[in-house]
Order: structure tokens, then sequence, then C-alpha cells
């Protein structure tokens, strides 16, 4: 059996990997335009639905910026929540017992990708296809929550082997 010292060190490396899963998620939304200007030259040569949907999704963010440059502020704060929920997850690292119920936040959170992504992917016209990438997000946002969950678990057994979480 693993000591205290190590189910907490196995919990602090998963839980940097998360925060910086969401960090980077959000990072990259500030520079959206230009992102997807460089997928649209690298895939160029491509004739594949993926090309064509990218290219028309940067033909459209590149026109709206243009035109619009106020709706990206939209995505500046979709970056902001990023790095907001990103920060929240420092309580596990500090105190993965008392703070367990951020975990638990975010497995419900990507539980519900699944509705957004169908729903309002549906009426925006997004193709299934991609709304099934959209819903992947909430699949991998899963694996290392449940696994922190699981090591919260094994942890609180560790220091009260009579005391379920």
């Amino acid at each position: 059996m693993k000591s205290e010292n190590e189910i907490r060190q196995s919990i602090r490396r998963w839980v940097l990997f998360f925060i910086t899963a969401l960090l980077l998620s959000g990072i990259t939304a500030f520079a959206l335009e230009t992102e997807l200007g460089w997928i649209d030259h690298w895939l160029s040569g491509s004739k594949s639905s993926l090309y064509f949907w990218i290219h028309k999704v940067y033909v459209a963010l590149k026109d709206t910026n243009q035109k619009y440059p106020f709706l990206a502020y939209g995505y500046d704060w979709l970056a902001f929540a990023h790095l907001v929920i990103a920060v929240a997850f420092y309580g596990v690292w500090l105190d993965p017992l008392k703070n367990n119920w951020i975990i638990q936040f975010g497995r419900i959170a990507c539980c519900m990708i699944f509705p957004l992504a169908f729903i309002a992917g549906n009426v925006r016209g997004i193709p299934f296809s991609w709304q099934l990438i959209d819903c992947s997000f909430g699949i991998i946002g899963l694996i290392p929550l449940t696994i922190i969950y699981k090591k919260i678990e094994t942890l609180e057994n560790a220091i009260h082997p009579y005391h379920a979480v």
C-alpha cells in the first residue's frame, strides 16, 4: 500500500496536469483567429471535410473580427473563465480532502458538455462530427478528474481507514 505522502504526490501530479490543460485551453482562446489561420494554411493542400470546415470557420471568424472586433471579447471571457477555473483546482493541490468538492464540480462540468454540444451545436448548425469532438473534451476531462477522485478516496482511507469519503 502506498504511503500518504506518495498518494498526495500522485494527486498533485494529476492536478498539475489538469490545471495545465485548463490554462492552455484558456490561453489558446485569446488568439483564435491567428491559430485558425495557421491550421487553415497547414491543411490548405488537403481536400478533406475537416479542411473545408476549418476554412469556413476561419473565414467567418476573420470576417467577423474585421467588421465587429468587439465580438471577440466573448472569446476573451471564455479564455478568462478557463484561467479562473484552473485557479480553483489549486485548492485541491493544497488540500485534496477538504477540496474534493472541486473535483466533483469538475466532473459534473465535464458531463454538462454533452447536452451543451448536442443542443447548442444543433441550433448553431455545427456538424455532428464536430459536436462529437467537442464532447471528447468532456471525456478527456473526466479521465484525470476521476483518477484524482479515486486517489482522494484512497488518501482518505489511508488516513481514516474506517471513515468513507
